[in-house]
């Protein structure tokens, strides 16, 4: 499976990455590599995760990486799996 990134994932993780820079810019850049090895492993297990809270689809999952919910999209008939946004439960 491919996968993608939403713009809204880009620009919500734009934004968590800056935020993250404000205290560390090394902290940031450590996030930001890591999140992306994580999202990496979707490919070989993409119905790991569980369905997701905030949408009402099985083929959407949440993944969770240090307190913040990844919801991404399998689309199975295009083997694609699409990365969707980037929050803290919070603000949801």
């Amino acid at each position: 499976m491919k996968i993608t990134k939403d713009e809204v994932f880009d620009s919500s993780l734009e934004r968590v990455v800056l935020f993250i820079a404000k205290d560390s810019k090394r902290n940031a850049i450590k996030f930001k590599s890591k999140l992306q090895k994580k999202l990496n492993t979707l490919k070989n297990f993409p119905y790991k995760y569980r369905k997701s809270y905030y949408y009402d689809n099985d083929n959407v999952r949440d993944f969770i990486f240090k307190g913040y919910t990844i919801p991404y999209l399998i689309d199975e008939e295009n083997s694609i799996i699409i990365i969707l946004d980037i929050f803290k439960w919070i603000d949801k």
